[in-house]
């Protein structure tokens, strides 16, 4: 069955759920680095700890992607039901965060939020190839790039938002600041509302033909029917999809080098206000210039959410008029945001306000990355299999992540690059510019 064309506000709609998404993203994103060196992590132990991200993703994606491709009920939908699930885990999550007394209890809510997150995500993707005409779907996963956009520059700001209104950003040692606990409450509202949108003004079709898919749910009905199901999808996975996963490989390797090591990288090397240790003379002046500069970066990264919002404005208005080279476009976007990456080991206290230029730079790579694989991907999937498929590609996504979590990323900057924290920021321009130059791997016929 053909899809219809979809109006700007149909689209929209669905996904408006995304700025939910996004503002649990990148309020982790931008704090969860800062909570765990306030809570007495070392700068080597932050990306392990970081793990639970793409350990979640890489058991969840499939799963969902799986269970919702069977799924079907007459109010709800196919995608909704796990959108509406996710959301309330995610919310629950990101509120109690900032309430971690010890390593392990944020170590553990960040599993908890990840795989939340994971929950409504991953249907999604699904969503946008489900509804939408191929004609129509660079132009939906560019929108819904424009909405992540927005989340992730308010969320990334809300720490500096909530301390300019009066909120106490600076704590006691080991504490976490009330900034923290604010910015973490309105992204729980924020994500539970959003989502509550998406749900209540987004219809699902039916299937077409629904004793057809009454009998295939029965076949793949179980953990084991539907783990063959994945397994079958990743020995057939279209040739196209291979090699787009080696161009998301480096690509989120550089984000979750960013993710991990922007606070104290940034904080060290351009605000020169790293985390202090205790006891040390004028502990209070050092914490508080530490806690400013954690806001300051936080601000600074919020720019890359901005950034990506008006490049994927730009290419939505240029897609709903005519066509666009996918490859090239990703392909130029990626070399321009390891550039900003590179860019950063530039800044000294003096010039750090140009780090939001930098950010500006990662955020077209950012943009693009959560929209150009997808559309160049979604035509070589068969649509009955596209959550699953979806899934499976997000896996691309989080095996890098879970390199990186385990050694990956102080084994590459500090062999080949230097022993100082900032090298990491070096370390993701590199692998973004990589990732760039794959993009030839793939041929123009094999995007459908």
């Amino acid at each position: 069955m053909k899809n219809k064309q979809l109006s700007f506000w149909e689209i929209w709609n669905m996904s408006f759920g995304f700025l939910g998404i996004q503002f649990g993203f990148a309020l982790q994103g931008g704090n969860m680095s800062r909570i765990f060196q306030t809570l007495g992590a070392s700068q080597d132990e932050i990306p392990l700890l970081w793990i639970a991200a793409p350990l979640t993703g890489l058991i969840v994606q499939p799963i969902i992607g799986h269970l919702s491709d069977r799924t079907w009920h007459p109010r709800w939908g196919r995608r909704r039901p796990y959108f509406l699930i996710g959301a309330v885990l995610s919310s629950v999550a990101l509120f109690f965060m900032p309430y971690s007394s010890a390593l392990w209890m944020a170590a553990g809510f960040l599993w908890v939020l990840d795989a939340s997150i994971n929950i409504s995500m991953e249907p999604f993707r699904a969503l946008v190839a489900d509804k939408l005409p191929d004609g129509q779907r660079n132009y939906g996963f560019v929108l819904q790039t424009l909405i992540i956009g927005i989340g992730t520059w308010v969320a990334s700001n809300l720490p500096w938002m909530v301390t300019k209104m009066g909120v106490a950003n600076e704590a006691g040692a080991g504490e976490i600041p009330d900034s923290v606990f604010v910015s973490f409450a309105i992204g729980s509202f924020v994500f539970m509302t959003s989502i509550l949108i998406t749900v209540f003004t987004t219809t699902e079709e039916p299937p077409a033909d629904m004793e057809a898919f009454q009998k295939a749910k029965k076949q793949t009905r179980g953990f084991g029917a539907g783990f063959v199901e994945i397994m079958g999808f990743i020995r057939s996975m279209p040739p196209v999809m291979i090699k787009l996963g080696a161009v998301q490989f480096f690509s989120w390797f550089a984000f979750f080098t960013m993710w991990s090591y922007a606070t104290p990288a940034l904080t060290e090397f351009v605000f020169q206000a790293p985390l202090p240790m205790e006891g040390v003379v004028e502990y209070e002046a050092k914490n508080a210039a530490f806690n400013a500069a954690a806001n300051s970066v936080s601000s600074a990264m919020g720019v890359y959410g901005l950034s990506s919002m008006a490049f994927a404005l730009l290419l939505s208005i240029w897609t709903s008029r005519r066509g666009l080279d996918r490859r090239w476009t990703h392909l130029v976007s990626l070399v321009l945001g390891g550039l900003g990456f590179i860019s950063m080991m530039w800044w000294t206290p003096e010039s750090a306000g140009n780090l939001k230029w930098s950010f500006a730079m990662v955020g077209l790579a950012w943009g693009s990355m959560l929209s150009m694989p997808y559309a160049m991907l979604s035509g070589a999937v068969d649509p009955q299999k596209m959550g699953v498929g979806m899934g499976v590609f997000n896996m691309f996504i989080v095996i890098p992540q879970i390199v990186a979590a385990l050694g990956g990323i102080n084994w590459a900057y500090k062999t080949f690059l230097g022993e100082d924290v900032i090298q990491t920021m070096l370390l993701a321009g590199i692998s973004l510019v990589v990732a760039g130059g794959l993009n030839l791997l793939v041929k123009k016929e094999e995007m459908v």
